[in-house]
Order: structure tokens, then sequence, then C-alpha cells
């Protein structure tokens, strides 16, 4: 877990060797003091209560090496929202006018979130983790917790494209053992949603022991299982969630099957055939023909 104090951009701001203004020092210690506010303010409200200009903000951020203070407030909502407790989270949740209508903004934050996902997604790691998914013997994909429904998302719409797809759920130790006698490099998809169990921690430091390919699909930049991923993939929040944002990660989920099953062609649709075949045979999903019967 990434804390407060630890992080690059606190020790930073917390340097006193680090060139910053008068005022630009000013800054630095009221977000040290009180990163849980700073993260939600406007360069305006910022300069506002430490009486100095929005200019200085915007140079402030600069200093601190990042290109815009947009960025900046990104890092920093990243890095709280790893261990903000629940009643914190319920308490920004359900602050301000309680006539707020929060169905259209909990709308809104899902269409921010959408628009940061199509600007800050790394289309190149998109590609080694398609490559990866459709060149390795066996996949597995766990989530836990909160996580666990985007895993079994994934993993029951995979095994309409392709063999060998096992989804794990990371709550169940049993997951060690199948992982420990999958076929030599799988890949396995871990997906850690905020506040990052233990346990997909511990599975994930197995995986890289057992020398499987580990893809890492999380909500944060700085969530901790990222360090020992090969690859990984996040959908960052604009927003600090009550429990999570999965809008998001589903669009990347999606996006991945897709993609996966275009490389299939022919092999796919022999697999599909197959699958189809026992439906029928079995009487598993819902029929017209059958209905009208």
């Amino acid at each position: 877990m990434v804390k407060l104090d630890e992080h690059p951009l606190m020790k930073k701001l917390a340097d006193p060797g680090i060139q910053l203004t008068p005022k630009g020092r000013i800054l630095g210690n009221y977000i040290l003091n009180n990163p849980r506010k700073a993260v939600f303010m406007t360069t305006k409200e910022l300069a506002g209560i430490c009486k100095v200009s929005e200019a200085t903000v915007v140079r402030f951020v600069t200093q601190v090496g990042f290109e815009s203070y947009g960025r900046f407030q990104q890092t920093l909502r990243d890095l709280i929202d790893t261990d903000m407790p629940l009643t914190e989270r319920m308490d920004l949740t359900f602050s301000g006018d309680p006539d707020t209508n929060r169905f259209q903004y909990e709308i809104y934050k899902d269409i921010e979130n959408l628009k940061h996902l199509y600007e800050s997604t790394d289309t190149g790691v998109m590609k080694k983790i398609i490559d990866c998914l459709a060149e390795s013997a066996g996949i597995y994909i766990i989530g836990s917790r909160m996580s666990y429904p985007l895993a079994h998302y994934m993993g029951w719409a995979m095994t309409k494209i392709r063999q060998n797809v096992q989804t794990l759920n990371g709550s169940d130790s049993t997951s060690f053992d199948y992982l420990a006698i999958a076929a030599p490099e799988s890949a396995v998809i871990i997906f850690t949603v905020s506040r990052y169990p233990n346990e997909l921690l511990r599975l994930g430091k197995h995986v890289r022991r057992t020398g499987h390919k580990l893809i890492v699909i999380s909500d944060n930049a700085l969530a901790p299982l990222n360090n020992f991923a090969h690859l990984n993939l996040a959908a960052p929040s604009r927003f600090i969630p009550l429990f999570s944002s999965p809008i998001s990660m589903m669009c990347l989920i999606n996006y991945l099957l897709t993609e996966l099953a275009g490389r299939y062609g022919d092999n796919m649709n022999k697999h599909q055939q197959k699958l189809e075949q026992t439906y029928r045979e079995n009487d598993i999903l819902f029929n017209l023909d059958n209905f009208l019967k």
C-alpha cells in the first residue's frame, strides 16, 4: 500500500532542498497538511485559501514536475484513494446539498471518467495484452471482493472466444493450487480495485514466482499490485468513489474481448458452434421456437 508520506510527490513537497518560491512553499505546506481537501480544489480555490494568485498555483505544479494542474490533481487523487477509509468516502459522497440530483451527477462522473480513459490509456500496452492472451496456452482470471464480478464477467465472456480459460476467486485459497499446476507460462489477469485486498497481492507474488505472465487491470495507476505486473492497465476515476467505479473498467474489458475475438477468426466460429450445439441439445438458453410449441 502506498502511504501518503512515502509517495514521491509528498516527499518532494516536504523536501526543504526543493527549489520553491516562498509562495510555492506555502502551497506545498498546505497540500502536505491537507491533501484530502486540496485534491478537490480548483486552482482558484487553492490560490484563495493560500492567499496567492492562480498564476502562482500554475507555476507551482510545474516546479514540482507536472505539465498541468489537472495531472497534479489526478496524481494526488490516486494517492489518496489507495487508503481512504469507507467512513470518509461516505462523508464525501453525501456532503453538500441533499437536493442535488444524484442520478445526473453519477452519470456525469462516469462520462468524465470515460473521457479520461480515452485520453490516458496506452494503446501499445493494450496491444501487448491482447497478444499475450491470444498466444498463451491457458488463461486464469482472478478477482476478489469488489473486483470479482469484473473477473467473472471477463472470464465467462472469454470462454465464448477460446479454450482453456478459468475464473478464480481470489478469496479462495485453492486459487494458489490452480496456479501452481497451470500450464507453463500461462497468462494470469488479476482485477483489483480500491481498497486493494492483500489476498490479491499475495496471489500476484505467487504468479511471479511460478513464472506465469501477470496482467493487472486496476482502477488506479498507484494500485499496489501494479508493482508486480508484467503488463498493467489502469482505468482511474477523476473522482473518489464510494465503492468503486466499474464503468471504465468494463469498457476496457469489452475492448480486450472484442479485439481478442477478432484474432481467432474461423477458429472462434468453430468453438462457438460447439457451444451453440450444446445449448440446443440441453435446452440451456431461451429458444423462441421451443417456447411457442
